[in-house]
């Protein structure tokens, strides 16, 4: 399981429902600031403290192309997330299969 303090940025990135709907929208390919704000009905700068949250966290990485800065989706910090959430699943394996077993013994 990884770290809590290489979690912590990541979880917070996913955290927020705009940020996973930009994370959606960038998983389709680039897009430069203006055309992730067109797609919200909040500020422009609104969205770019969306992005930097997204930067923090490693699951986006921004290119400057000369005025634009296009971000683009990191998908190996998402890892980090399911890496962490799939530690949890044998907890669950545990639980379904002793429920299972009830199941099966007081049919």
């Amino acid at each position: 399981m990884p770290p809590a303090d290489q979690t912590q940025p990541v979880f917070r990135a996913l955290a927020d429902p705009t940020r996973r709907a930009i994370i959606s929208m960038l998983a389709d390919g680039p897009r430069a600031i203006g055309d992730i704000a067109a797609e919200f009905d909040m500020t422009r700068p609104a969205v770019a403290k969306h992005l930097a949250i997204l930067k923090e966290g490693g699951v986006i990485a921004v290119e400057t192309k000369g005025r634009e800065r296009i971000n683009r989706l990191e998908p190996e910090a998402l890892k980090t997330a399911a890496d962490w959430l799939s530690y949890f699943d044998r907890f669950w394996d545990d639980r379904l299969a002793k429920l299972k077993t009830v199941v099966e013994k007081s049919s």
